[in-house]
């Protein structure tokens, strides 16, 4: 039966694929391979399709005069292609490790040109619960770290073309700033080598082979030296927001980013309405307490990327990167709107408000001060205005307009491209940020269009197609100059080892091994998105 049943599916695809070559589809066709699959369907057991099939008969009519486009047709047995996909899922083996970062456990930048050593430990150390990102390029490396911003860095010492010392001269040196503990690993356990490492700063040296209990445990250590470091130098003692120490810094990477990107970044500034007089009336003791409840709740109905600090006394201020005025001036308010409504127990019971002022971060080539003071005026006009109130920079643009993200599908597989775009069209996005997603057939199809020139590219690519395969694809995005404007998501046979090795080296941002579950797949989108944001 099983050898019917993928004759079944395997006629589908081959169906999609002929219509996908024509302008129109005769509505004749369509209804009798509907009806076909009614039949055919019900005898092999596929009866959830069976059913779909003669419910889609039962809305038409065979001899209705009209035409359909192959997206009309897609969208009309969407049901009956996304259960052909999970039908093939059901026996799948789900993929071990961690698809996704939710903002809370650490990220390790894993940097080795051994790819069997990269692959191995990522299984390894996403099991744990772990978010690791495989680099076997070192160059990419030092670029990488804008994107991912590790908790930890893991360098190998000695790597084809360069050597993992001049990666960890990268991070001493250039984010002096930022304490990102760095492991030094190596095959050569020699005293030179251990005492160089640790003369250029690094933090801990493992020798391979090594026990992964233990590097584990050496890793984890790192990172919560990392986490107590943090909180004694740039986290304020009384609120747990950063304080006005580590502004200098953030500000440092909304320049990166801005440079790479030329995105929308705001700075709102935020200030207690009549502190003093709580202070005055209630005491010092309930002053602090208000001032933690509310950097409380700045932190928790801010986003991930968004960044607080306590700028001093009652004052704060939040880094949007990503957003635009609008946007940040929303997310401010709605913020306002909710503590307004808190009330604290005392004798008598009282509520609290806040002023706030926002500008957009134009050009962050300028001093920081420069948005800072714009924010700052418009905090005067809302406390001159009579308080508890938003407003906005006066020398803002009224619209700022979309990002446009460009997201390929790069599949032979019709069924795989349909379901993919539909997960793809349902990601959760941001208000600023316009979704371009396209799909194509095979890789030279892709490789022949213009459409994913100018802006960011998220590029979900099949490492085995016909005419050019993946890897041949990501080659040729690599050798661009621009290639950096591209994410590339591979997909790979689980049996393809070599695959795997060749995508890494080639320079892939991520890959997913074949077959995979639909909600990793969503997962793992989610995360790439986030990064190129």
């Amino acid at each position: 039966m099983e050898k019917y049943t993928n004759h079944f599916f395997n006629n589908i695809r081959k169906k999609l694929e002929e219509w996908e070559a024509m302008a129109t589809i005769p509505h004749e066709e369509v209804y009798r391979f509907i009806h076909s699959m009614a039949g055919s369907a019900s005898v092999l057991g596929l009866h959830t399709i069976g059913e779909r099939a003669r419910e889609l008969m039962d809305q038409h009519n065979e001899k209705d005069a009209r035409t359909w486009s192959i997206s009309e047709v897609k969208e009309e047995l969407f049901d009956i292609i996304q259960y052909c996909y999970h039908h093939e899922e059901e026996s799948i083996e789900v993929f071990p490790g961690k698809q996704s970062r939710d903002g809370e456990e650490p990220v390790v930048l894993l940097i080795d040109d051994d790819t069997s050593f990269l692959m191995y430990m990522k299984e390894e150390l996403e099991q744990i619960g772990w978010y690791v990102v495989p680099i076997a390029n070192p160059d990419k490396a030092i670029m990488s770290y804008y994107d991912v911003r590790p908790d930890c860095a893991i360098i190998d010492i000695y790597m084809d073309g360069t050597n993992g010392f001049e990666v960890l001269d990268f991070f001493k040196k250039k984010l002096k700033q930022q304490f990102i503990p760095t492991v030094m690993v190596s095959v050569e356990n020699s005293k030179e080598v251990r005492m160089k490492s640790y003369q250029m700063g690094a933090d801990d040296f493992i020798a391979k082979p090594f026990d992964l209990d233990e590097f584990i445990v050496r890793v984890k250590r790192q990172m919560e030296r990392k986490k107590q470091m943090e909180e004694l130098v740039l986290i304020d003692e009384l609120t747990m927001v950063y304080n006005r120490k580590f502004l200098s810094q953030a500000y440092a990477q909304v320049q990166s980013d801005w440079a790479r990107r030329r995105d929308s970044y705001c700075v709102a500034v935020l200030d207690l309405d009549d502190f003093k007089g709580v202070n005055d009336r209630y005491g010092h003791l309930m002053g602090d307490r208000v001032l933690k409840e509310f950097a409380s709740q700045l932190k928790s109905e801010t986003r991930i990327q968004d960044t607080v600090f306590r700028f001093g006394g009652e004052e704060f201020v939040i880094v949007f990167p990503h957003t635009s005025i609008k946007e940040a001036c929303t997310f401010v308010d709605d913020i306002r709107k909710r503590f307004s409504q808190m009330v604290f127990q005392a004798n008598p019971d009282f509520s609290c408000t806040f002023s706030a002022g926002v500008a957009e971060i134009a050009d962050p080539t300028q001093p920081f001060d420069t948005w800072l003071k714009l924010a700052d005026n418009a905090l005067y006009e809302a406390k001159s205005s009579g308080r508890n109130v938003v407003k906005v920079d006066g020398k803002a643009g009224e619209h700022t307009l979309h990002k446009i993200m460009k997201i390929a599908i790069v599949d032979d597989d019709p069924i795989i491209r349909t379901v993919m775009k539909d997960i793809v069209s349902k990601l959760p996005g941001e208000q600023h940020i316009q979704y371009d997603i396209h799909t194509f057939k095979d890789g030279a199809a892709f490789i022949g269009s213009d459409w994913h020139e100018g802006n960011p590219c998220l590029v979900i690519l099949d490492g085995v197609m016909p005419k050019m395969d993946g890897l041949e694809v990501l080659e040729q995005i690599r050798s661009r100059s621009d290639s950096d404007r591209y994410k590339v998501l591979m997909l790979t046979s689980r049996k393809s080892e070599r695959d795997i090795s060749r995508s890494l080296q080639l320079g892939a941002d991520d890959y997913m091994t074949k077959p995979f579950k639909l909600l990793e797949l969503e997962a793992r989108l989610g995360q790439m998105l986030k990064r190129m944001r």
